[in-house]
Formats: structure tokens, C-alpha cells, sequence
């Protein structure tokens, strides 16, 4: 479809008052600990409303024999019965299937509350319980310290009964890049593969060489290249950029489920997308990567106001029950223009 014209208004005031800040943040720690803070305080003033619960999930994972703790939230439709398994539910309480999603924030900011206009999206679209860990953020605790979280996250839904062929897992950004991460972690330790794969917008190649190449042609009214690069540094950590987990584009996708990549046609990090859906197809990954044109980094989040933004969220609904049917019964999809949420 055409840009809207919502979505140009949108981009142009971006383009001025925020793209020139983004293109100037310092990559140190201090800074990042200041937008942190500001980013925090911001999801404060989100709407709420009652379409969907929030559940907070705290598990020490004692009783299992240790390993790393579960934090987060749930994001549950109301009218779906039960709250999923663990979350605060009555014994013997679980899912037929789940979305595990990873929020993006450049691995130093956001939290599973700044990304609600997603997840409770996902939630009443596709009638699945949204799982969202709220993992370590650098540059207190560098790769891997998210991915560990993550694998703990996945684990904690196998444990409680949910079936691999029910759970989609899912992320924005540098949750892109994690929930990809994590595929290949999963492979790679004989875990059960989940029934699928979405990437909304996704940093895949943290070492920036793609999005700096592209950086002035793009005309990406939000991230800037070059400050995903020094923030990348923080990222990393002392171990550089040689973890071979970090590296998207040349992991060998060996027995991949289905995956939907959505990106911007405007942002810097087209190019990265398009990368790793042409490694995926040319592993024999069932990969779809849609362009939407004239669209800004992660746009999704904007589905309350933009059109372009609904429709990417009703196609991520449409994968994910497309991955699931076999495994789990949803409700058809619902027409909420805008979804709220309740703590």
C-alpha cells in the first residue's frame, strides 16, 4: 500500500527532533544508564485499559535444580480462561501454546512494559498468552548474558508443559536479532525446535557493517548506524564481536522453522533483513520477508495510530496461526483497532 499519510507526518517530526539526537548518542555507559531511566519512565504514562491482562512472573527456578531466574510478564487476552502456566494460576494451570517474545531496546534499554502495544496486540490477535522475559541488559551484563535469559525463558515454557509445535517465538529490533539468536541456540543444543520464527525489524548484524554502508542513502527517520555501532560495543563487551553465536548471517539455519521477517523500506536496517532472509532461503528455510513500504524501524509499535502498522500486526497473527494450527486451537483474530492493556 502507499504511505499514509499519518505515517509521513510521523516520520518527517521524527526525522527532525529525534533522528539528529539518535545520530549523537554517546556510547558510554553513563548515557546509556540516563535513557534508560528516561526510556523507564516514559512507560509509565502507557494507557490502560481492559482488553488484556498483564501478570507478573517471577520464577528463582529453585525447585528445578537452579539455573537462570524467569522474569517478566504474561500478556494474556481476557476470555481466554486460565492464566498461562506459572503465572499466578491455579495448580495444574497451563497453555496449549505461547508466544515468547523478545523486546528490543539495542540490548540497553526497554522492558517488557515499554513494548505493550505489541504484545498486547499479539495477544488479541492470535489469542495466545504473550511470554516476556525481561532479560539482562548491557553494559552491565554483556553477550551472553540475554541469551542465557532467553534459553531460560524457553526452557521454563517446555518445563510447564507448553509444546514446542505451539510456541512462535518473537522480537523487534535487537529482540530480533535475541529471538534469532536463540533459534540457532536451540538447534544447536538438541533442544525442540519451536513451530516458528518472527522478526520485527531486526539488528542482525551487530558489528553494523551493512546499516553503516547504507546509512546515507536510507532514510530512516530513527536509528542511526553509527550510534547502533558504539552502543554494539557495549553490547559485546570485553569478548568483542568473535562469539560466532552473534553472527546471523552465517550460521548454518539447519532445520529452521518458518519464519516472517517485517522491516521498514525507509529504515537502516533493510539491508541487514534482506541478508538474512536470502542466508535463511538459501539454508531451506521457509522464509518470508515483507517490505512495507515508505515505514520506519519496528513501525509496529504504532498500530494504534497507523494503518500500515495494524496491517503488519494482522499479518504476524496470520503467520502465527498459520505455524500453530496443528498444535493449538486460537480464537479467530480480533478487530480491536486498539488494543489496551491492564496491569
Amino acid at each position: 500500500m502507499d504511505q499514509s499519510v499519518r505515517s509521513r507526518a510521523i516520520s518527517g517530526a521524527l526525522r527532525l527532533g529525534v533522528h539528529p539526537f539518535m545520530h549523537r548518542v554517546p556510547g558510554h555507559a553513563g548515557s546509556i544508564r540516563t535513557a534508560r531511566s528516561a526510556v523507564d519512565a516514559a512507560s509509565l504514562l502507557m494507557r490502560t485499559g481492559s482488553r488484556v491482562r498483564v501478570v507478573p512472573l517471577h520464577d528463582p527456578r529453585i525447585e528445578s535444580g537452579g539455573g537462570h531466574p524467569v522474569k517478566g510478564e504474561w500478556v494474556v487476552p481476557r476470555g481466554t480462561g486460565d492464566a498461562p502456566a506459572g503465572a499466578s494460576a491455579p495448580a495444574g494451570a497451563s497453555a496449549p501454546g505461547a508466544i515468547l517474545y523478545l523486546h528490543g531496546g539495542g540490548y540497553v534499554v526497554c522492558s517488557p512494559r515499554t513494548h505493550r502495544p505489541i504484545t498486547s496486540r499479539l495477544a488479541l490477535d492470535t489469542g495466545l498468552p504473550v511470554l516476556v522475559p525481561r532479560y539482562r541488559l548491557a553494559p552491565e551484563h554483556p553477550f551472553p548474558a540475554p541469551l542465557e535469559d532467553a534459553v531460560a525463558a524457553y526452557r521454563w515454557l517446555l518445563d510447564r508443559g507448553v509444546p514446542a509445535s505451539g510456541i512462535v517465538v518473537a522480537g523487534d529490533s535487537a529482540g530480533g536479532h535475541l529471538a534469532a539468536t536463540l533459534a540457532g541456540e536451540i538447534c544447536r543444543t538438541g533442544l525442540p525446535s519451536p513451530a516458528g520464527i518472527v522478526l520485527f525489524s531486526p539488528w542482525v548484524d551487530l558489528t553494523c557493517e551493512l546499516s553503516t554502508r547504507a546509512q546515507r542513502r536510507a532514510r530512516d527517520p530513527y536509528i542511526s548506524a553509527y550510534a547502533a555501532r558504539r552502543v554494539a560495543r557495549l553490547v559485546v563487551g570485553p569478548a568483542g564481536f568473535d562469539d560466532p553465536r552473534l553472527a546471523l548471517l552465517t550460521c548454518a539455519w539447519t532445520d529452521t522453522p518458518p519464519v516472517l521477517i517485517q522491516v521498514g523500506g525507509d529504515e537502516v536496517l533493510r539491508p541487514e533483513a534482506e541478508a538474512l532472509a536470502d542466508a535463511l532461503t538459501a539454508a531451506g528455510a521457509d522464509c518470508e520477508l515483507q517490505v512495507w513500504k515508505g515505514q520506519m524501524h519496528v513501525f509496529q509499535m504504532l498500530n494504534r495510530v497507523l494503518p500500515e502498522a495494524r496491517a503488519a500486526m494482522r499479518d504476524a497473527a496470520r503467520f502465527v496461526r498459520s505455524v500453530t494450527v496443528q498444535s493449538v486451537t486460537v480464537p479467530a483474530a480480533r478487530t480491536s483497532e486498539e488494543p489496551e492493556v491492564a496491569a
